[in-house]
């Protein structure tokens, strides 16, 4: 393997990087989204794009599901029957509201509070509503984002490091071992860049820092105790 001396360490230039490379805004990919103004609205609320899985649905109330479309219409679809077996279909039609006003504010309430009133009794009835979300779910798309950013801020680490902070390169030979001859003494860091030392299921890269005194010679052993260490399935 090839192992790179460095003069900062590779931490430094990520942190760096990030700073310049900014990040990806939650409230400004939510507005973005082709989806209601009250799901807009709570996704920001909540701090929350994912749409799934229990911590999703505790964060439900009777309020969300009434306020915000995406949830009511998921809502109904899924309790259909049992839902209208116990409070009546709407009263309320679309045509109403202009021919009648009133009287469509007075019935579209009395269905609200009734909806409410059904679903705080019967919290359960929230139960794999998220299911109804595959399709809408944005939490994909998201973590997609990150991604793209974490790439780009790899690339440019690396591009970086090359350019202004490496000192020597050496490569091991067959036991493992490589020297950085002829160094100025000082402070100093190893690391393999991206090229990772596969172990297993692991991907083993390499941040140490090494003081080189004057004179002497300095040792070091890379191993899983002091690798940074990422999954093969986080690398995807």
């Amino acid at each position: 393997m090839s192992f790179y001396l460095l003069s900062r360490s590779l931490s430094d230039i990520r942190k760096e990087m990030e700073n310049t490379e900014g990040v990806v805004d939650l409230d400004q990919f939510i507005s973005q989204l082709d989806v209601s103004m009250g799901l807009k609205e709570w996704m920001k609320k909540h701090h929350r794009i994912d749409l799934a899985g229990s911590d999703f649905i505790k964060e439900l109330t009777g309020d969300d599901i009434i306020d915000v479309p995406e949830f009511l219409s998921a809502y109904t679809e899924q309790n259909g029957a049992a839902l209208h077996a116990v409070i009546p279909e709407p009263k309320y039609k679309k045509d109403e509201e202009q021919k009648n006003p009133e009287k469509y504010k007075l019935h579209k309430e009395q269905y609200r509070q009734a909806l409410r009133r059904y679903i705080q009794a019967n919290l359960d009835s929230l139960q794999g509503l998220d299911a109804e979300f595959r399709d809408l779910n944005p939490h994909s798309h998201w973590m997609h984002l990150q991604s793209e950013r974490q790439r780009r801020v790899q690339q440019r680490v690396v591009q970086f490091a090359r350019a202004h902070y490496l000192v020597a390169t050496a490569t091991t030979n067959l036991s493992g071992r490589a020297a950085f001859n002829n160094l100025t003494p000082g402070q100093y860091w190893i690391s393999n860049l991206d090229t990772p030392a596969l172990a297993g299921e692991l991907r083993l890269h390499w941040d140490v820092g090494i003081a080189v005194p004057p004179s002497k010679t300095a040792s070091i052993e890379l191993s899983d105790l002091n690798a940074l260490e990422t999954s093969e399935q986080a690398t995807h």
